[in-house]
């Protein structure tokens, strides 16, 4: 990427992170925003262990929520006097708090690596979260720590009391914590770091200790996952011992994944995506858990560069249109369309059917009538299901007959067809 692009780039990104609550004015969206902004440091911390490294952490949830327990001890002793810290670097506490657990458990778990890596890891969070409620003295036992991020005088007429004040807050510390991955990506570690990914011999044999690139790494990651942890601390304003779970470890997975481990920004998509299907899709059913997994394993299997990887692909394809014309551009674009709208069609049976199953099974006592896409229909009839299946079928087959087609027509590169899979 030249200079100008790369510029251009990033100015983009930060016009996005700066306009996003100019288009989403509302309170619940501005704490979906926060939350998204907290989550793409958190998955972008992860996949400088995964995707750069080839470490497979079942537990990076440990740095990020034990540096969101030191960030909230801090902003309390902030707030009685104790520590001369101002709220906007409350994050960097538990930057520094992700940062001294790294440098404890990595040198444990980097011992080991591949499978042992990844089940010293797993190990590790159940160890943190069982500890969680033996020492409340640090930990708060089940209600957690709670603090206050409004307190002294407000500086420039900034309280952080108002939700946007926070977020353009995250988004600040977002935009400088991508900022400074990037660069790890460029430099002399984070170059070796992908040699002992793909090759840990040669890269002895040259003269790097492995083991010592992964500790290094682990730590800065470690550093960013408690940067995250404050900003989620200063967010919620609470900590408990879910933050330091097993789940939690498991969500930033499933996102990394979805948004593409073998790209930079993939994680960043990964962790939109996953905040929208755990935050905000759950508010709309209760079979969320279930589309989160049918996504991870559509993904897995059919997409492995995840969302990134397809978005690339997309923008290839787009990119061999223009060189035909604005005429082939505009039929590639009618072709994609389609396809677009058959893999909706099947996506909407597919959800017709979880719904008036899920109505049927864990909903019976609510009635049989389930409204969905503006429809309200009975479970107990035949013909909604007749319907489901219909649109699954007709959108699956037009999907398949369609991408056939259109792969043949184009004659896409094999990196796209792989995408577009």
């Amino acid at each position: 990427m030249r200079g100008r692009q790369r510029w251009l780039l990033w100015g983009a990104y930060a016009a996005v992170l700066l306009a996003a609550p100019l288009l989403f004015p509302q309170a619940a969206a501005l704490s979906i925003l926060s939350q998204m902004g907290t989550a793409m440091v958190f998955a972008l911390s992860y996949n400088m262990l995964l995707g750069q490294g080839g470490m497979l952490s079942f537990g990076h949830a440990v740095y990020s929520g034990l540096g969101a327990y030191v960030a909230i001890h801090a902003l309390n002793l902030a707030t009685a006097g104790s520590l001369p810290l101002p709220v906007s670097l409350v994050p960097l506490a538990g930057g520094l708090g992700g940062l001294f657990f790294g440098i404890v458990f990595g040198y444990l778990s980097t011992r080991k690596a591949g499978t042992g890596f990844a089940m010293i890891t797993l190990g590790m969070v159940e160890l943190v979260f069982a500890s969680a409620l033996m020492f409340p003295g640090f930990f708060g036992g089940e209600g957690g720590v709670s603090g206050n991020r409004v307190f002294g005088a407000p500086f420039l007429g900034i309280s952080f009391g108002p939700q946007i004040e926070v977020y353009y807050l995250i988004a600040a510390w977002l935009f400088i914590c991508t900022a400074a991955m990037y660069a790890f990506t460029r430099t002399p570690l984070g170059r070796i770091l992908n040699a002992v990914r793909d090759n840990p011999e040669r890269a002895e044999f040259i003269g790097y200790d492995p083991r010592r690139v992964r500790y290094l790494t682990l730590v800065l990651s470690a550093f960013f996952a408690g940067v995250s942890g404050g900003l989620a601390a200063l967010n919620f304003e609470i900590v408990s011992a879910e933050n330091v779970g097993a789940a939690r470890s498991a969500g930033v997975l499933l996102a990394s994944f979805i948004g593409g481990i073998g790209h930079f920004f993939g994680p960043l998509l990964g962790a939109i995506a996953g905040v929208f299907l755990t935050v905000v899709l759950s508010a709309w059913t209760k079979a969320w858990q279930l589309y989160l997994g049918a996504v991870f394993m559509l993904m897995v299997m059919f997409a492995p560069g995840g969302l990134a990887g397809m978005l690339l692909g997309l923008l290839g394809l787009l990119r061999q249109g223009w060189r035909g014309g604005i005429a082939a551009c505009a039929v590639m674009l009618a072709w994609l369309a389609c396809l677009g709208a058959a893999a909706l069609l099947a996506f909407a049976g597919v959800a017709l059917l979880v719904e008036m199953l899920y109505q049927r099974s864990l909903e019976s006592a609510d009635g049989s009538a389930v409204r969905l896409f503006g429809m309200t229909l009975d479970t107990v009839a035949v013909a909604p299901w007749l319907l489901a299946l219909a649109a699954m079928a007709a959108g699956s087959g037009a999907f398949l007959q369609l991408r056939r087609a259109f792969l043949v027509r184009w004659q896409a590169p094999a990196g796209a067809q792989e995408e577009c899979a």
